[in-house]
């Protein structure tokens, strides 16, 4: 007999929440997407819940349900994906605490660095059910276009998944494949959020461009945004990821090698990866600094790869001044504001400690 397939929720209107939707009900699972846009739920009213999907997929994709009640999308859904941006996270999991049961399932989509660890201590804090929540990276390159069409213009063949404990990422690996097939298990949740080419080189390629980018200026972000001469501040970023990944026992994949997992490309060298990178053809630069490039990535990223590199002695110069000018042009001491290690709950661990707790 067959397994009946698992019932899927996905939390999120934007891009990346549209192409996972497309993408699962191609699989053929029922996907029920919870949502707080009133223009987006009007929209897919008028579509009776279809979405639309060109590029690396095309086709259109009825949801089974649709909605903003997080009780009716937990009462329907087995697994729930949460693929908002993480700034969102402390509010989406308040909405879903007191909905969650024992049976349920999380799995954060581009969850930046120990976002699963985040997670866990938002549901203890709120006394919800303990649930396993997996992390993995964000799959699709997609934009959606005027007419809400989703367009996919890559999807990754290899990236990492991990939960907070090593445990959790080995029960959670028959699921993982089954939804997404390639994905690999992580080491420990410190791998799995250094394994993210744009943790990486987001933050670095908006302040080299940053009057192009402040000024509005088109032009594509990966392709055009960086020389051989300016890769090397992403080259002395890597090396910190890589020293820091290592004081925490694991190993991370050189940034070229990555790019060729991700998409494919020339890796004999990080400029050459960048610019034969297939879908990066289309990558048009933000046009303000206020993005997630900078706001996320460093915020999510940078700041606790900085925090747990001090806990470890590492020490970080560059990714230390990337955090530093990020903060002085969005106006917010995102060290402050950011995923510190409080807020994850692992204030006053040392490294021992927190090896103990993500080996466990």
């Amino acid at each position: 007999m067959v397994a009946a397939l698992p019932k899927i929720g996905v939390v999120g209107s934007g891009a990346s929440a549209c192409a996972l939707s497309c993408y699962l009900a191609d699989r053929g699972y029922d996907v029920h997407v919870l949502m707080r846009d009133r223009d987006t739920l009007s929209w897919l009213d008028s579509t009776r819940g279809r979405l639309r999907a060109t590029g690396r997929l095309e086709g259109t994709y009825a949801l089974s349900w649709f909605g903003s009640d997080a009780a009716a999308l937990l009462a329907r859904a087995d697994v729930v994906i949460v693929a908002t941006t993480v700034l969102a996270y402390p509010e989406v999991i308040e909405h879903l605490a007191s909905h969650l049961r024992p049976r349920h399932r999380l799995i954060l989509f581009s969850s930046k660095l120990l976002g699963a660890v985040h997670v866990e201590h938002l549901l203890r804090r709120l006394q919800a059910a303990a649930v396993p929540v997996v992390e993995v990276d964000a799959l699709f390159a997609s934009r959606l276009l005027e007419d809400r069409t989703v367009w996919i213009r890559g999807i990754k063949a290899w990236t990492l998944f991990s939960a907070a404990k090593r445990s959790v990422t080995a029960a959670f690996a028959p699921l993982i494949a089954e939804l997404f097939g390639s994905l690999e298990p992580a080491d420990n949740v410190v791998q799995r959020g250094l394994t993210d080419f744009g943790a990486l080189a987001h933050a670095p390629t908006m302040i080299a461009n940053m009057n192009a980018v402040s000024r509005g200026e088109s032009f594509l972000f990966y392709r055009d945004g960086f020389t051989e001469q300016t890769v090397a501040l992403l080259e002395a970023c890597e090396a910190e990821f890589h020293a820091v990944a290592r004081a925490f026992g694991c190993n991370l994949v050189p940034m070229a090698t990555l790019l060729d997992r991700y998409y494919g490309c020339d890796a004999t060298s990080v400029h050459r990866a960048m610019r034969s990178v297939p879908n990066y053809r289309h990558s048009q630069a933000p046009t303000t600094l206020e993005h997630r490039f900078l706001r996320e990535d460093v915020g999510c990223s940078l700041v606790p790869l900085s925090q747990l590199a001090s806990v470890a002695g590492v020490p970080t110069p560059t990714i230390d001044a990337v955090v530093h000018l990020a903060s002085v042009l969005l106006g917010d001491d995102l060290r402050a504001s950011g995923r510190t290690l409080e807020r994850v709950g692992w204030q006053g661990l040392g490294p021992v400690e927190i090896m103990r707790s993500i080996n466990g």
